[in-house]
């Protein structure tokens, strides 16, 4: 099963230095039947790119709780035995899972990353992400502005030049 790992590029970093993807579980995101059901698409290619985005939101999370990380969203994209993505708690995004255990870096397929001409947006969208829980029409705005920004496809093999 392909899953898309939420990260930032502090995390990258640190997943390239120990050559592993989270200690487990951990969280990501993949196409589940909750997923399908929520997207309501038997094309497969639309349901994954629903779990990218549904990773890229959820490191726009953690960029909201990193003040110190670069304003860019990163999602690694790596494939996984089926019995080692585990349902997510009830409540969950459509499409999360819990990755079980720890999963070597050099499994992934490929690292999605934001642009640096998105940081601006991904940063505005990083600080409304609280307003937009609670329910904020114009943070939700803004924080789908950061969604307007296509994350850009690497190589496993570029990732030093990411974290740089």
């Amino acid at each position: 099963m392909r899953v898309y790992v939420p990260l930032t590029l502090p995390g990258l970093a640190e997943a390239h230095r120990t050559g592993q993807l989270g200690d487990g579980p951990f969280p990501a995101h993949a196409v589940t039947p909750a997923l399908r059901e929520w997207y309501d698409s038997d094309d497969l290619e639309e349901l994954e790119y629903a779990a990218l985005s549904g990773a890229a939101l959820a490191s726009l999370r953690l960029l909201a709780a990193d003040a110190g990380a670069p304003r860019r969203r990163v999602v690694v994209a790596v494939d996984v035995s089926d019995e080692t993505a585990l349902p997510a708690p009830d409540g969950s995004a459509p499409g999360e899972v819990r990755v079980a255990g720890a999963v070597r870096l050099a499994k992934a397929a490929a690292v999605h990353v934001d642009a640096v001409d998105a940081e601006t947006d991904v940063a505005a969208a990083a600080r409304a992400l609280p307003a937009a829980d609670g329910g904020d029409d114009d943070a939700q705005d803004t924080v789908d502005g950061a969604g307007d920004h296509e994350l850009l496809w690497f190589a496993t093999q570029e990732i030093p030049h990411l974290i740089g």
